[in-house]
């Protein structure tokens, strides 16, 4: 049997934390605790720990010990949401929400998006926006980009609204298609007006402020079938979990 190393410890706490099981303020388990749960001994334990507290994922408290640490300026992608989903049935972390679903069928004006879906530029897609938020904040402009021949499967594309379940796994049920997705490709520009607006950034209309994007694009047998394109707002650091 494999023997558990430092590193397993922390990404089993790190994983814990991530999906909501252990919130911000929330002591941490004791050393010796964690020595016995994983049959290790007090200096790996500590280690875990201590790469844990590098990574900002907790803080030392006095008269407590160990808590997990607030961490406002972290987000996370939409592809480490959709693995919370999968594993936990939520896709959210403590405080965090969305808000401001819209649908919509638009001609594709975007060269890049138009090129990762396959389709010819001004072809119609299937576009669904939403702004998560963490504690209140907007944190992420979240748009997706979804190829037209999905729509025949899922009507429900165009319904206002957030969308339960996820439309993938309409897509999959009633089509028996798996869908992947690439690796995320991350990059940086100017936010547009909408962006600035919807992120709640108030500047003057001349300001140019960078933002980081990152785009995902799925695929099933057919082809590319969605591209999300998530806007962070200034300031955040951005995980992939």
């Amino acid at each position: 049997m494999p023997r558990t190393g430092y590193t397993d410890i922390a990404a089993h706490y790190r994983q814990r934390i991530d999906d909501g099981e252990l919130a911000p303020g929330d002591a941490m388990p004791s050393m010796r605790d964690v020595t016995e749960k994983f049959d290790v001994s007090i200096t790996t334990a500590n280690r875990a720990y201590r790469m844990l507290k590098h990574e900002g994922y907790t803080v030392a408290r006095s008269g407590v010990g160990t808590v997990v640490a607030s961490r406002p300026r972290v987000v996370a992608t939409g592809a480490a949401r959709i693995e919370r989903l999968n594993r936990t049935g939520n896709p959210f972390v403590p405080g965090e929400s969305s808000t401001d679903h819209v649908a919509m069928l638009r001609s594709c004006v975007d060269p890049d998006i138009a090129d990762q879906l396959g389709i010819d530029l001004h072809d119609e897609i299937v576009i669904r926006r939403r702004v998560f938020r963490k504690d209140g904040r907007p944190t992420v402009v979240a748009l997706s980009c979804i190829h037209i021949r999905a729509l025949a499967v899922v009507p429900e594309l165009l319904s206002q609204g957030q969308l339960k379940p996820f439309w993938q796994a309409t897509y999959k049920e009633r089509t028996g298609k798996e869908i992947s997705r690439s690796p995320e490709r991350r990059g940086a520009r100017l936010a547009n007006t909408d962006e600035l607006r919807a992120l709640e950034v108030d500047v003057p209309p001349s300001a140019a402020v960078p933002v980081l994007v990152l785009h995902t694009t799925h695929h099933d047998d057919d082809g590319p079938i969605e591209v999300w394109e998530d806007v962070y707002s200034p300031g955040l650091w951005q995980v992939s979990e």
